[in-house]
């Protein structure tokens, strides 16, 4: 388990976490006054958040217990309360020696809490900070009892979404994964279209970040760049601004100079943005025995110290193989007291109690939430409108063009907004102030998001005035005459090129995540996208059919009477006749 905010980190260790975890170090005399929660003594606090407190408590039987409770101001709140839920039915599935029992729950008392068995154990990022990265048999130690813990649970059917070093307690046992309150069941569809609690920046997959769908492959994503924290000491993706990781993790750079040259590889293709380019599970466990016996890591190329991301893995490398054996199971019913693994950070012996002592004071704020990540990416929705612009612009050209600058000034912008929200959530917490500090900074987005479009539109233009051009010549050459630019054909290709590069080029990140949003919000039920995505095929259709009919005369260039009025058509050159 871990504090309520999710991300179960010490600040000073991880800038990049949301909310700051303020834990007391073994030794430590300042501890709250005792008091009871439900049948329990709370004792000492070893965590807490901004929305929840984790205490070392004592059950009525005299065993130590962890618990977790919601603070008093936010138990009223029904999203904190489902995220409590939500971890409470997570644990219930799980059964496995990396994952504490479940002991008990009360998710609907004035006070929502649950318990779980209690751990001694440092968190891993304090066990990094103060022992030092882990290399040979250690790592491979650590590498194996993770992969257990995952499989585990992704065979109970859920999927932990905020795997990363300060979510990992070192135990006797092995480590211990922590923090169910953002797990995902995997039947349970409601949960892709909350939006995920936003945990370690550095440590969320590229496929989440993108807004794609939420799989097991997020887990062993997140799984990779904790061994590469163990292995080199520092976060891979580095610290600072929320969105400058983000941006480090879509492009794959991670940062790898303080891992061991013999796993160096292995773990930059283990973290590489393209799925596909990642080694298999099974493959990274073999490579780390090899390296623990003190070999290099076969199968996979050196990376290059530019890219060691990006590096093509050859075939054999990248199969995807099975997740890896979960190993010893914990039987369904056992006692609390025979197990040693848990899941809070606590000394390895009880704290004496000491004398009571005011507690902590409430934060102003609670953690936020980034509401694009972990929902529907809605790429069959873009998809029909891409159809519906080309089909247009082989109709009404200008119309199209516009209807595309429009589109990507207002996603950028969108996006922009929705960045700033979010980052200032991130640094401040959720401020009743917000709206109007959004409203005052929506001119200034508008304008960034005004340059940054005209300046994302330069290239798309010229690749699609280019296809333009080869399509046009490659129709003269098939009917032996001259080159026609304004037709249907040719103008469509044009607009075709030029917003598939506008999408997937430079800039495309923010139009993506912008165009996404605003999909959802235009059509947040399906059945309002599928009414959306059949009228723009069935406008796309006409289109298609008028241009078809009229394929050799030149399409409407509304507002303008014609093509040579358009500005800016004076620069591109006259096509030569073809005989």
């Amino acid at each position: 388990m871990s504090s309520m905010d999710g991300s179960g980190v010490d600040s000073h260790l991880d800038p990049t976490a949301v909310a700051p975890i303020r834990r007391r170090l073994p030794g430590a005399t300042t501890q709250r006054p005792r008091e009871m929660l439900g049948a329990y003594e709370l004792l000492d606090q070893v965590g807490e958040g901004g929305m929840g407190v984790v205490y070392r408590a004592k059950a009525p039987d005299g065993q130590y217990v962890a618990l977790k409770a919601l603070r008093p101001y936010i138990a009223h709140d029904p999203d904190a309360r489902a995220r409590l839920r939500r971890e409470v039915a997570s644990l219930r599935r799980v059964r496995a020696p990396g994952v504490a029992a479940l002991l008990d729950a009360d998710v609907d008392g004035p006070r929502p809490f649950l318990v779980t068995e209690f751990v001694s154990g440092p968190p891993l990022d304090k066990v990094v900070a103060n022992e030092g990265r882990f290399t040979d048999q250690r790592l491979a130690d650590l590498a194996q009892g993770l992969a257990d813990a995952l499989s585990a649970i992704h065979r109970a059917g859920v999927i932990h979404r905020d795997l990363k070093p300060g979510n990992v307690l070192v135990g006797r046992d092995g480590p211990v994964l922590i923090d169910f309150g953002i797990s995902h069941v995997a039947e349970d569809s409601r949960l892709t279209m909350t939006g995920l609690v936003m945990g370690t920046p550095g440590y969320l997959s590229p496929e989440m970040v993108e807004g794609g769908e939420v799989t097991q492959a997020a887990d062993w994503w997140g799984w990779a760049a904790t061994l590469a924290y163990a292995a080199s000491g520092t976060p891979p993706f580095g610290r600072g601004q929320m969105t400058v990781v983000l941006d480090r993790v879509l492009r794959g750079q991670a940062d790898l100079r303080g891992v061991d040259e013999r796993i160096r590889p292995l773990l930059a293709a283990a973290l590489s943005p393209d799925p596909a380019r990642r080694p298999g599970t099974q493959q990274v466990l073999h490579e780390l025995r090899v390296y623990a016996g003190g070999g290099y890591t076969t199968g996979l190329p050196v990376a290059t110290a530019s890219a060691p991301h990006t590096a093509p893995l050859r075939p054999d490398a990248t199969k995807r193989l099975p997740a890896p054996s979960a190993g010893r199971v914990a039987p369904v019913s056992r006692p609390p007291a025979q197990v040693h693994s848990a899941n809070y950070w606590a000394p390895a012996q009880p704290a004496p109690a000491a004398a009571p002592s005011q507690p902590a004071p409430e934060p102003r704020s609670v953690p936020s939430t980034d509401p694009r990540i972990g929902r529907p990416p809605r790429s069959g929705t873009l998809a029909a409108l891409l159809v519906g612009v080309v089909a247009l612009s082989a109709v009404v050209p200008v119309a199209a063009w516009g209807a595309l600058l429009i589109w990507s000034f207002v996603a950028r912008w969108v996006d922009r907004s929705m960045t700033a929200m979010v980052v200032r959530r991130f640094d401040a917490g959720r401020r009743s102030t917000d709206p109007l500090v959004a409203a005052a900074a929506a001119p200034w987005q508008a304008l960034v998001a005004a340059i940054s479009t005209i300046l994302a539109a330069i290239l798309p233009a010229v690749v699609g005035v280019a296809g333009a051009v080869a399509t046009a010549l490659g129709v003269a050459v098939l009917r032996s005459n001259s080159p026609e630019l304004g037709r249907p054909l040719p103008v469509a290709v044009g607009v075709l090129l030029a917003t598939a590069l506008s999408w997937w080029g430079p800039g495309g990140q923010a139009l993506r995540r912008g165009s996404r949003s605003i999909v959802r919000t235009v059509a947040p039920q399906p059945v309002i996208g599928t009414g959306l995505v059949v009228l723009v095929l069935a406008a796309a259709a006409w289109c298609a059919f008028h241009a078809g009919t009229h394929w050799q005369l030149p399409p409407s260039w509304w507002p303008y009477s014609d093509a040579s009025q358009i500005p800016g058509s004076g620069l591109i050159p006259s096509l030569p006749s073809i005989r």
